[in-house]
């Protein structure tokens, strides 16, 4: 079992993805490997997330796939028995963080302010991330941050684009970024499957 700091390490890029069904999610899960993502956060937000995460967590040896949008402790458990190497949340609590404890599943807890950032730190969390990022003050929050909690490291996620993605990435606080960028909802509709690999390629050559 990786732990989340070998997992941030894995790529620039960790894209953050909703299926309609476990089909399209090994579709585009596909895809995104192909074009050299090797890390995957598949959300609870549909009813297909755990199946998907299921299918992806098989697709190749060296993929790592996780469970995003935790927001109950049972989604710890469950996303374990679908596969899931590690767990994101928008948000912390204490119930959510014993609860990913007790299923073994690493989890990258959602932060926003700095209350949010002590309380990460008190519970032993050293890579957070930082949700609603671009929202929530995007590089100059994370800037300010840097003074007061100097050991602490991000994954901004929401609202990075393909452009902005660079600023987040030069940070000295920054270890990757999430987004959903990689995945237009027209390609995925499309089926266009080549098109999500051009963008992995793309956001996987992203320095850092």
């Amino acid at each position: 079992m990786k732990t989340i700091d070998e997992i941030v390490k894995l790529g620039p890029v960790i894209p953050v993805l909703a299926f309609d069904s476990a089909e399209q999610g090994e579709h585009v899960s596909r895809a995104l490997h192909a074009g050299g993502v090797k890390v995957l956060e598949i959300t609870l937000r549909t009813e297909a997330g755990l199946a998907a995460i299921e299918r992806a967590s098989r697709l190749a040896d060296d993929i790592v796939v996780g469970v995003g949008t935790i927001t109950r402790p049972e989604h710890c458990a469950q996303a374990k028995k679908a596969g899931a190497q590690f767990g994101v949340s928008p948000g912390l609590t204490k119930e959510l963080h014993v609860a990913a404890l007790d299923a073994g599943l690493p989890l990258l807890p959602g932060v926003m302010t700095p209350s949010d950032l002590i309380q990460a730190i008190e519970f032993g969390y050293e890579i957070v991330k930082f949700f609603p990022a671009q929202q929530a003050g995007g590089v100059p929050m994370l800037q300010a941050f840097h003074g007061p909690f100097p050991n602490l490291r991000f994954c901004p996620t929401g609202g990075i684009t393909a452009e902005t993605a660079p600023n987040f990435l030069k940070l000295p606080n920054v270890v990757c970024v999430g987004g959903s960028w990689l995945t237009p909802k027209a390609a995925v509709a499309g089926e266009d499957w080549a098109e999500i690999t051009r963008l992995a390629q793309i956001a996987s050559q992203l320095p850092r």
